[in-house]
């Protein structure tokens, strides 16, 4: 059986969710008495930060939802020579990870539209984040939930590793 296209993400790729099926899965979840817990981001280049973050997160509840920023989105929020890995294979690979349960695409600049449909008990970013100036903070305390932040891997970051490379290999 051959992957089609769900709101720009290939289906038959376990984990890989359009809005409407991640909408579902949440309503199972609440149902069963979990925690759902959503965070957000680019993942390029993913690398020990970002799998350190993800547990971290998961650890917050029953499943782990990660709203991953299209190609087109990562360009206008990283610029044009971003992202270095398509939307796809980003996406195969947080699927991959333990911590993680399902990826959902979006399209926006941020995340906003999909946490209000998501309506998780718990939103989680970095910690260079101030948790009020983080995006779905006020939907998700209206809610009930709560907000948290997980300390950064200190020098891990994909941007860190684009440099060294640039520096190697002049």
């Amino acid at each position: 059986m051959s992957p089609t296209m769900i709101d720009g993400a290939q289906s038959g790729y376990a984990g890989i969710l359009s809005r409407e099926e991640a909408a579902k899965r949440c309503t199972v979840e609440r149902l069963r008495g979990g925690t759902i817990v959503f965070t957000n981001g680019v993942f390029d280049l993913l690398h020990a930060g970002h799998v350190q973050y993800l547990e971290a997160a998961r650890a917050l509840g029953t499943t782990l939802l990660v709203g991953l920023n299209s190609d087109e989105s990562a360009r206008r929020i990283k610029g044009p020579r971003r992202p270095l890995v398509g939307e796809l294979d980003r996406a195969v690979t947080l699927c991959a990870l333990r911590a993680v349960d399902h990826v959902i695409l979006f399209d926006e600049d941020t995340p906003e539209a999909l946490i209000r449909l998501l309506s998780p008990h718990v939103l989680v970013k970095g910690g260079d984040y101030r948790i009020e100036d983080i995006v779905g903070y006020d939907q998700v305390t209206a809610a009930g939930g709560r907000v948290v932040t997980i300390p950064l891997r200190e020098g891990c970051s994909t941007s860190s590793i684009i440099e060294l490379i640039r520096k190697r290999y002049r």
